[in-house]
């Protein structure tokens, strides 16, 4: 039987339970019809018996669900059905997604970087008005999305997230703590709140940034808005408002212009290099797709900027601040750049079936758009090294014909990691030629101990002045067991770029974006004048790297002194004539400098504490994730709980609620940031992806005892299938079995579980 995942499969429990609940003369819940049926056969031992597969019910917009373990208190709050009493439980719980009664996106966009608040209010529609359940909160994000804050109120309780350092943590020993929350597929992080009442609302407040995509002449925005009909009231009296506020601040001091908008948006604001929009309706249905925006910066050559911002009376760092930023433009009669292209793949164990094929795929798709000029080769490594060729071949179609076969026959995922030999190799074989531009690319989901010697390696191999066949370094994780941080810094010690795919879906997308980028580069060895005249600066990343045709090349730092009004930034074509670009200095109004840069600045230092083993980088970075409210690894993010409630969210500021619940729970958000990979379960070969924790865990010793028939038996649980599961499990587990049935039998019935086959599923639902 396929793997279905837990979360979709509580969801769809929750959605079928949903059918018990009475509404009156409003009438059932029409907006959640009976998923349709998938009929698979088992094994030849059970061909007699199928299951339905559920729908993918992962959440594509803010969710809140009621947490379902007793399927007894699933009922109208304000209508008693007086339902036949329900025994059993629901385990793992069902999870039934709650009403939404009215929501406001709010999307600030500076930059590459967009804010998303979602503040929206749910009513507990399907619990009786006694009962008390958990709630649980679904965050979906944009793309590289990271959660920066959430609020949420209830009648019993309020709770605010807040980051701290390692010293306040020491601090919370006396305290009430646990640890929650989890990053899922689709960059979604979710979490509980405790005891919310049948009936009543629930308040949430969530605040995330996320990376908008450049394509071609301006950017565009995705953010998940698309709401499944089941969470649409039933009542016809409640009036259900929809609002959006977007804001954007190129930072540009030209024109700018809207180009496509997902929903009707209504013009606020226009003056240079700023728009400003809004959208309110009642509405008859939530909004049925994701919230998507593009603007264009009209420029046809290569643009350039320099924003300045004085430090915040508060800010530690009182040096000034600067943002330095190029756009590629819209001329695409540039020579391309000669390249020489090496791939370095990863083919340990850990990337057997889509790791290795994604990859595989993705490579030849880059290979074939390379120019017959360009030359390439393909090293994979799994503690042995393979080579496509003993030197670099042209990217002719034979050649690559070639190299798919070669790929096919001998990239085979088995052994281990070992990343410095085959860098090293590649380091050997490029950079010979004087009018070609090196391209080394990284693919690996494994983390090694050389690490650190593999980036002090490439140091000494890299030309510290940046000359045109000094290699660039662009380096690719999958999955959360790589270290994420190493491979940034091994890619900023070759003016590379760094990207990742946390899980195996979202492989193909992100590879594809960075091999095209990488391979269309229109601007090398980019410096800026103006630097070399300041008193003092720190830059972010320390080496500036290629401005490339399908990105936006973002540097940003601290300073002393004082900038020019104009500023000349310098390039090499592809002709190697320098190109010159002149950049206008303007001071960053209505933009929070600090954090459109936080991320990115966090990152980079992190990277650089990572591999100097630094302690007072790690402080540093701690202080600039607390002030700019950015979570980063040296800090955590704490959800504060209070029972005493006032009406409003925002009456008491996250610090005084702090200092007013030093008695209260507290519990630490989990899974917000990516780690430095995990030596362990690189070494064990584990398969790649999010390290995602189960929404509930199994409990009891004989569970664990009789793992190797556990599985049917769930499968199977429930009065009508137990027969069919006593005849395929061991001896002694049948004894553990008979047993139990006879000490159940006590009870008038067995517990029916959520994990039941669909016939029985079926059955026992339509009881209800």
């Amino acid at each position: 039987m396929a793997v279905v995942d837990e979360f979709s499969r509580s969801v769809d429990m929750g959605l079928r339970l949903s059918k018990r609940i009475y509404y009156g003369k409003d009438g059932p819940l029409k907006s959640a019809p009976k998923p349709p049926s998938m009929d698979k056969s088992l094994s030849s031992s059970s061909s007699a018996s199928s299951f339905r597969l559920p729908q993918n019910h992962h959440p594509t917009a803010p969710m809140v669900y009621a947490v379902i373990t007793e399927p007894v208190v699933v009922d109208n709050p304000d209508i008693r059905s007086y339902q036949p009493y329900v025994y059993g439980r629901c385990d793992p719980p069902a999870l039934i997604p709650l009403h939404m009664l009215g929501v406001t996106l709010k999307v600030e966009c500076y930059l590459d970087t967009a804010v998303v608040t979602v503040d929206g209010v749910w009513r507990v529609h399907c619990l009786t008005s006694n009962a008390l359940c958990e709630c649980r909160i679904a965050i979906p994000m944009g793309e590289q999305g990271s959660v920066l804050g959430v609020e949420v109120e209830t009648t019993r309780r309020s709770y605010f997230t807040r980051l701290i350092t390692p010293e306040d943590e020491q601090d919370m020993n006396h305290q009430q703590t646990t640890k929650d929350g989890f990053l899922m597929k689709g960059n979604t992080y979710t979490f509980q709140v405790l005891q919310v009442e049948g009936g009543s609302n629930i308040h949430v407040k969530a605040r995330w940034s996320q990376k908008m995509s450049y394509q071609g002449d301006g950017f565009c925005l995705c953010v998940p808005f698309t709401y499944p009909v089941h969470v649409f009231p039933v009542s016809k009296k409640v009036s259900c408002t929809e609002k959006i506020l977007l804001d954007v601040n190129s930072g540009t001091f030209g024109a700018i212009t809207r180009n496509i908008a997902s929903h009707p948006l209504k013009e606020l604001k226009r003056k240079a290099g700023q728009l400003g929009f809004a959208y309110e309706a009642e509405v008859l249905k939530w909004s049925t797709k994701d919230f998507y925006f593009s603007y264009l910066v009209c420029s046809n050559e290569i643009l350039g900027g320099l924003l300045v911002q004085p430090p915040s009376l508060h800010d530690y760092d009182q040096r000034d601040m600067f943002c330095f930023y190029l756009f590629p433009g819209v001329n695409r009669s540039m020579k391309p750049f000669k390249k020489e292209v090496v791939f370095v793949i990863d083919i340990s164990g850990s990337m057997r079936d889509d790791p290795l094929e994604k990859t595989k795929y993705e490579v030849i798709g880059s290979l074939w758009k390379l120019n017959p000029g360009d030359l390439f080769n393909i090293l994979a490594s799994n503690g042995e090294i393979k080579s496509f060729s003993s030197s670099l071949e042209f990217a002719t179609g034979e050649t690559i014909t070639n190299a798919t076969e070669w790929m096919n026959t001998h990239l085979i995922a088995h052994g281990g990691t070992n990343l410095l030999l085959p860098l090293k190799q590649a380091i050997e074989m490029v950079g010979k030629s004087s009018d070609s531009i090196p391209l080394i690319f990284l693919i690996t989901d494994g983390t090694v101990k050389d690490e650190r010697d593999i980036c002090n390696m490439m140091k000494c191999h890299i030309d510290v002045n940046g000359q045109l066949n000094s290699p660039r370094i662009y380096t690719f994780g999958i999955g959360s067991y790589c270290n994420h941080y190493f491979l940034q810094m091994l890619a900023n010690i070759g003016r590379g770029y760094f990207d990742s795919a946390l899980d195996v879906d979202s492989i193909s997308i992100r590879m594809q974006k960075l091999f095209d980028n990488a391979t269309t580069l229109l601007l090398s060895n980019v410096t800026l004048d103006a630097l070399q005249n300041l008193e003092s600066h720190e830059i972010f990343p320390f080496r500036l790297p290629d401005l490339l045709s399908g990105s936006l090349l973002i540097i940003s730092g601290r300073f002393k002194g004082k900038f020019p009004d104009i500023v000349k930034a310098r390039g090499f074509l592809a002709d190697l004539s320098t190109h010159v670009i002149d950049v206008k200095v303007m001071k960053a109004n209505d933009m929070p400098l600090e954090m459109v840069c936080a991320r990115r600045e966090i990152a980079t230092l992190t990277a650089q504490a990572w591999l100097d083993q630094n302690t007072e980088l790690e402080e540093k970075v701690a202080k600039m994730s607390l002030q700019r409210g950015v979570p980063s690894e040296y800090t955590r993010m704490i959800l504060v709980q209070h029972d005493n409630v006032k009406p409003a969210i925002e009456s008491v500021s996250p610090e005084e609620k702090y200092i007013k619940s030093k008695n209260q729970k507290i519990t630490y958000m989990m899974n917000l940031n990516v780690g430095f990979g995990n030596l362990i379960a690189t070494v064990e070969n584990l398969p790649p992806g999010i390290l995602e924790l189960r929404l509930s865990e199994p409990k009891g010793k004989m569970m664990k005892a009789a793992s190797s028939c556990w599985t049917i038996f769930l499968d199977r649980f429930c009065c009508r299938c137990i027969i069919q599961t006593c005849s395929q499990v061991n001896d002694q587990c049948a004894i553990v079995l008979t047993q139990l049935c006879a000490a159940l039998a006590c009870f008038q019935c067995l517990s029916c579980c959520c994990e039941m086959c669909d016939s029985c599923a079926e059955m026992c639902l339509d009881c209800l």
